[in-house]
Formats: structure tokens, C-alpha cells, sequence
């Protein structure tokens, strides 16, 4: 588990954490974790969006960079082949809800409220927010959603589809890691191509999905774990047939 702790600071992100996380997530990617699951410092604040005092001294050409490395931020989490979790254990707006979109997962406390209420504050969401919302949601709930700057309260986003899941306080960590346990019994290799090819649908092409999909197929056949698993049931008659496997696929006693 991950800790985002800025606490002084609303756990907000600004431009040191940003490095962090890339950093975090490289070398997380290049040991034995499968998946990673974020949560907030405290029990106020999962993450209060992008830090206000770096953003309060851009000007329009330094907030042009500020919102192309946050958005290259949550574009390496969406190509991460691990499985990122957000568990939101408080408030979750702004750049931090941005933050959550893109997990691949949003299990969400009873208490937590998430929302982009930029435009409050008369700015509008520059870490992907206006992206990733109407591919979640939908471009009309999403319109509502970001123009008003709502916050919803933990069973509200349930019902909206903005997480998967809410859960008691005192059980969010439990009911997390409960929640990915099936995910995590499959193939790491299986389970982080399905993820990159439905996060192609999200960003491309009907046709160029459809690509990427049967690319990350092929990927699977460069592991055992299919055809090892078809054998034993075979070998256990779980799956019946009348046809014969090829001799390459053959045990000694099936040989014989």
C-alpha cells in the first residue's frame, strides 16, 4: 500500500510528488508487486486536488506545463501493467479525483465525497478530468457533474458509477484487498494485457482497439499457463474430447 502523505498540505499533489510516483511506480514494476493500492495520510483528505499554492503562481503559459506533467502523470498510471487501486479514505476532489480515474479500481469509504469542483474556483480540471469523466460516466452526467462541481458522498458516487465499491470506514483496507483478491489469483501477464486493451478502448479507435486486443492475445501464448491448464483438465477428464493432441502436446502415458 501506497500513502500519500502531505498532510499539511490537504495530501494535495504538486510537482515533487509527481516525480515520486513515476519513480514509485518504476520501481514497483520491476519487482514481484502486482498490484498497488493508494490511499490518503489521515483521515480528512485521500487526496484535496493539485497543490493551490504551486498552481497560484502559474501563468498561462507555466500552467500549460503544469497540467501536461499531471496529465502524464495519470497517463503512466492508465499504461502501468500493474493493477492500481484507489482507496478513498476522505475527501477526493480535483487533481485527486483525477488521481482516482486513473486507477484501475475506486473502493471508496462511507465518508469519502469525490467530484472535480474546479470551476468554483474558476478553473476547470487540467489532470485529464474532462477526458476521462464522460468515457466513465457519460458525456451528459459528466457535463453536470463538472460544471456544477459537485461533490458526492460516497453512496452517491456508488450510484453514479464514479467507484466500485463503498464500504464501512473501519473496513475500507479489508474490504480493498478483499475486493482484489479474485483479480489477483489470475496470471499477472493475463490480467495486465486485459487492462492495457480495455484502456484502449477508452483511447482509441474502434478499429486500433480491436489491434491492440489481438496483440496482447498473442502476447498470452508466449506463456505455458493455457495450454498446461487445458492438459491437466484433459488429463483430470474436467474437459472431455474426442479428438486426439497433437504429439508435441502429449504426455508419456497418453503417447503409449
Amino acid at each position: 500500500m501506497v500513502c500519500i502523505n502531505r498532510p499539511g498540505d490537504r495530501n494535495s499533489i504538486d510537482s515533487i510528488l509527481m516525480d515520486e510516483l513515476v519513480q514509485m511506480l518504476e520501481m514497483a514494476e520491476t519487482s514481484d508487486v502486482r498490484a498497488v493500492i493508494f490511499k490518503g495520510s489521515g483521515d480528512t483528505y485521500f487526496i484535496g486536488g493539485a497543490d493551490g499554492i504551486e498552481m497560484m503562481q502559474c501563468t498561462p503559459t507555466s500552467s500549460g506545463v503544469f497540467s501536461t506533467k499531471i496529465q502524464a502523470l495519470f497517463n503512466r498510471m492508465e499504461t502501468s501493467p500493474l493493477i492500481l487501486v484507489a482507496a478513498i479514505n476522505g475527501l477526493c476532489f480535483g487533481g485527486g479525483f483525477e488521481f482516482a480515474l486513473a486507477c484501475d479500481f475506486r473502493i471508496a469509504a462511507e465518508s469519502a465525497r469525490v467530484g472535480l469542483p474546479e470551476v468554483k474556483v474558476g478553473l476547470i480540471p487540467g489532470g485529464g478530468g474532462t477526458q476521462r469523466l464522460p468515457r466513465l460516466v457519460g458525456t451528459g452526467k459528466a457535463m453536470q457533474m463538472i460544471l456544477s462541481g459537485k461533490l458526492y458522498p460516497a453512496n452517491q458516487a456508488l450510484d453514479q458509477g464514479l467507484v466500485h465499491l463503498c464500504v464501512p470506514d473501519v473496513d475500507l483496507e479489508k474490504q480493498t484487498r478483499k475486493f482484489m483478491e479474485p483479480i489477483l489469483r489470475n496470471p499477472q501477464y493475463a490480467i495486465s494485457q486485459a487492462k492495457l486493451s480495455v484502456k484502449a478502448a477508452q483511447n482509441n479507435a474502434f478499429a486500433q482497439g480491436l489491434q491492440r486486443e489481438n496483440i496482447a492475445f498473442q502476447h498470452c501464448f508466449e506463456h505455458n499457463f493455457f495450454t498446461d491448464l487445458m492438459c491437466k483438465q484433459m488429463e483430470e477428464g474436467v474437459l472431455e474430447t474426442t479428438s486426439r493432441l497433437p504429439d508435441a502436446l502429449c504426455t508419456d502415458e497418453e503417447e503409449a
